[in-house]
């Protein structure tokens, strides 16, 4: 049972005398410190020793712990959060320090960077931050006060505990709690008013409580523990103070007028990916002569940005932005990019209205007409969507309350920070919709907000959440913010929070899930509202969704659309700058050529192979259906062709029927790039080397039927044992994944993967294929290259001697002669080499067809006794016509893009 303090000491006070009272109060608080209730132990993770009340009234304990609980902070941990005294190793630094860093995750940042440059960056930053020079301690707010004043005093106001005067929000700060700490919390959140109370304690409001309410103002006689000569309220009383704010109300949209304005949009696209098609499909749906489409393409998509430039040509109103800039989840590369982009087509000349931001994963879900009517009603308004939480907790949840320093494609954590005080701080969306007059405020010359704001921002985890929506709340255009950002996303917070961006970012983040099929419903369900994109949506997950929605929008010629249900997506391109996955991919197609032209060989017909220009995954009906190869190729020694060659791999998954499991396993799969969100491997042919980090998903179908732990033993091709995992029965997903730690590099070969029961009786056995390189950095391996990529990583295996006498396992003798085959495999360069290449892929791989390219070589179809059929003809073939991913031909009596 909660111990209510306060009831105790006034029960008591007439009899105790001041010495045993004071004994008393002592012992009190020492017990509370000793038994902590629920509620304390949830205020210390967030800074405040407890004090507080159970009797809240409408800010009730179960309304607060549940605030913080349910979706509580979660960022990374990293070493630099212990509590040794942070040491910085000054031997790894090639510059010196100016100054003694002390900050725990500073130093963790600063030795996990890779290049000097970002270490003296986050140094040099980190010094300006602790001599107090980096930050500004306040900000003007702009926007109108309407006769408030910043700390105005009202008086001692009686308190309620079934109805609080001020219920908007409730603190407790037991060591920093006084007037101007409270109202500064609560003028950041946005209230009007403050009141501070039994010491400790800060509430916030919007309502100015009655003047009946007013008591005399000894009532309030408790001292402040962060100021001792300030009152902070008493028992159930409060001291209440302006914060300089109005009551915030957001701007209400119309919805129709009896005059119908014309409207002018760009529509900002920030894109990423490969998902050209679907870019193409996009811009499709929303192309009208007098809209603009400004397109930014991330700084390492060359592939995206060579395709897309080629609109610049044809239409006046698409530019793609000069200024590119690499941008990861989360980082202040986000921000600079958008207003890099907004302040580079203000100058273009472009005559607008607003600018909506979109990426690739963005489609709408009503008419452009919709839109077009909506906007051209509400010119001048800002569509923003806020965060919709109390707001120091969205400060911790977004860890605006953290320096981070972006370098390296790296957000790096390196410490605590102070927000200015005088500001509002909100947040919610990137996804925004401004109008000029605020754009060219927000990317026009600095006054003193927007430079504080810039240089907080500059620092901030996923800043363009916040940036638009702070700088509105705090500038004359605060009475234009609309809480709506005409998105719909589709959050899935289970599947969409899993820390999958911790190799960038030091936190953990969530991002929303795709729209599939089976959340159609969640679509209709905004038909009524004024929503009118819907994020996130690709094809590669899930096309028929995006059909679905062109037919709700009034596209209704798909009857008529060839390859409808066909999607291909590029994974290689020959002009790509080389990746190290490209190393891989080269190797295995390399070899599904020559596999290809054994096959043809066998038909009488002779190619020789050129160079591979394109790799293309391919789906039907949302199923993946295999890899297709584009290459040039010489046709009987004469003819130089192109040729598309479709190949996808076997799949291998073997039951053992006497396993009392052998009925529960559905899905037991190994490949690589596992997206936990999605619940899908990226790597849809497991096309594996070396490098590669393979992952094991299962999915069981009856997860409840388990009676015991079961074992997952990974073989490597030598016959060791690598890895042993456990599949715990009290798992509650039906589907769930094992990352394997095995170090790089892995030893080229057949792996082999088992699940077994407690008595090592194996229920299911699964084999991969690790595809030895022919090439390193594009280039053929070299004998020293050989030696060490394909010589595997065995010595870093944990031992498990302790597991033998299992059937899966090779006897000694075996053991040692597989062993010494991955020896001599090592040797292997050259023509060797691709032969034992040749030899594994052709286990894995099928080989389903093959077309040929091009309007010159009609009369090359037939090969000896092949005929190719042409790939524009060839429903397969990445080269046949795809309408709907296609940018199509503008029809100037509409101004639309019509399919051709």
């Amino acid at each position: 049972m909660a111990f209510n303090v306060r009831k105790f000491f006034y029960k008591y006070a007439k009899w105790l005398g001041a010495t045993v009272l004071t004994t008393f109060f002592i012992q009190i608080l020492i017990s509370i410190s000793l038994f902590p209730t629920v509620n304390d132990n949830l205020l210390k993770k967030f800074g405040h020793t407890s004090l507080e009340r159970h009797e809240f009234g409408d800010v009730s304990a179960r309304k607060i712990i549940n605030g913080y609980s349910d979706d509580e902070d979660i960022h990374t941990k990293t070493s630099s959060q212990t509590k040794s005294t942070p040491h910085l190793r000054i031997e790894e630094l090639d510059f010196k320090p100016a100054c003694d860093i002390k900050s725990r995750e500073a130093v963790s940042a600063i030795h996990r960077a890779k290049t000097q440059s970002c270490k003296q960056e986050i140094v040099n930053k980190t010094c300006l931050i602790q001599n107090g020079n980096f930050y500004p301690t306040k900000l003007p707010n702009k926007c109108p006060s309407n006769g408030m004043t910043y700390g105005k005093y009202y008086g001692c106001y009686l308190d309620e505990k079934k109805l609080r005067i001020l219920s908007s929000f409730y603190g407790n700060y037991a060591t920093t709690n006084s007037p101007e700490f409270c109202v500064d919390i609560c003028m950041q959140a946005g209230f009007p008013y403050a009141g501070v109370q039994y010491a400790s304690e800060c509430f916030c409001g919007d309502v100015i409580p009655p003047e009946s309410a007013k008591t005399m103002e000894g009532s309030c006689n408790m001292k402040c523990p962060g100021n001792s000569t300030k009152i902070c309220g008493g028992y159930f009383t409060m001291n209440i103070y302006e914060t300089g704010l109005t009551k915030f109300v957001p701007i209400t949209p119309k919805l129709s007028s009896n005059v119908k304005e014309s409207v002018r949009i760009v529509f900002l696209l920030t894109l990423n990916g490969r998902a050209l098609r679907q870019v193409h499909r996009l811009i499709n749906v929303l192309y009208r002569s007098h809209h603009y489409f400004y397109i930014h393409v991330d700084k390492r998509q060359d592939y995206m940005h060579r395709k897309l430039s080629a609109l610049e040509k044809k239409f006046q109103n698409v530019r793609l932005a000069p200024n590119r800039y690499a941008t990861i989840w989360g980082g202040a590369s986000l921000l600079k990019m958008l207003l890099s982009s907004m302040k580079d087509f203000m100058s273009l000349g472009w005559q607008w209205d607003y600018v909506i931001n979109l990426s690739e994963s963005d489609f709408p879900i009503k008419s452009l007409e919709d839109l077009e009517t909506f906007l051209s009603v509400n010119k001048g308004l800002n569509f923003v969507k806020s965060h919709g939480r109390e707001v120091q907790r969205f400060i911790k949840k977004q860890g605006l309350d953290k320096t981070f320093i972006e370098c390296e494609t790296h957000m790096w954590r390196v410490g605590e920070r102070k927000l200015p005080q005088g500001i509002i701080i909100d947040g919610g969306s990137d996804w925004i919709a401004l109008s000029p007059e605020f754009v060219s405020y927000v990317v026009g010359k600095h006054d003193e907000l927007l430079s504080g704001l810039h240089v907080i921002f500059q620092h901030t985890l996923l800043p363009a959440e916040s940036f638009f929506h702070t700088v509105l709340r705090n500038s004359i255009f605060c009475n234009t913010y609309v809480d709506n950002n005409l998105h719909v996303t589709n959050w899935k917070r289970k599947l969409g929070c899993k820390c999958q961006y911790k190799h960038v970012v030091d936190w953990c983040g969530c991002s929303p899930n795709d729209f599939r099929t089976e959340d159609w419903p969640r679509i209709q369900n905004t038909l009524n509202r004024q929503l009118f994109f819907a994020r996130k949506f690709e094809p590669v997950i899930n096309q028929e969704v995006i059909t679905r929605v062109e037919q709700l929008i009034g596209l209704t010629d798909h009857y008529h659309i060839h390859n409808l249900e066909g999607y291909w997506q590029i994974i290689y391109d020959i002009e790509d700058l080389p990746a190290s996955t490209d190393d891989t991919l080269l190797s295995h197609a390399g070899s599904i050529l020559r596999q290809n032209a054994k096959i043809l060989l066998q038909e009488d017909c002779t190619i020789e192979l050129g160079e591979v220009h394109e790799i293309n995954l391919y789906k039907y009906a949302d199923v993946y259906k295999g890899n297709l190869i584009l290459y040039k190729a010489l046709i009987e020694n004469e003819h130089e062709v192109f040729i598309e060659t479709w190949y996808k791999p076997k799949h291998y998954l073997e039951i053992n029927s006497k396993s009392q499991y052998s009925d529960i396993v559905k899905i037991f799969k190994v490949s690589s790039d596992y997206d936990q969100k999605e619940m899908t491997f990226r790597n849809f042919g497991s096309i594996l080397g070396p490098l590669s980090e393979p992952s094991l998903v299962y999915q069981f179908s009856l997860i409840e039927k388990l009676t015991e732990n079961l074992t997952v033993i990974l073989l490597d091709p030598a016959g060791i044992i690598a890895e042993v995992n456990t599949i715990y029965k009290e798992e509650n997903n039906l589907t769930n994944f094992i990352k394997f730690n095995v170090k790089t590099p892995l030893l080229p070969g057949v792996w082999k993967v088992t699940l077994l029961e407690q008595n090592y009786v194996p229920i299911a056995m699964t084999k991969f294929l690790v595809t030895p390189l022919e090439y390193f950095s594009g280039k053929e391996m070299s004998h020293q290259e050989t030696s060490l990529i394909h010589s595997g990583s065995s010595n870093s295996y944990k031992n498990y001697s302790q597991i033998k006498d299992i059937d899966l396992l090779p006897s000694k003798k075996d053991s040692l002669l597989l062993q010494d085959l991955a020896f001599s495999n090592i040797k292997r360069i050259g023509h060797d080499l691709r032969e034992w290449i040749d030899s594994l892929n052709v286990v894995f791989y099928d080989i389903l067809g093959s077309c040929l390219s091009g309007d010159n070589f009609k009369d090359k179809l037939i090969c000896g006794k092949n005929k190719f059929r042409d790939c524009v003809s060839t429903d397969w073939s990445s080269l046949s016509p795809d309408p709907k991913g296609t940018i199509g031909k503008l029809n100037l009596r509409t101004g639309r893009l019509e399919r051709i």
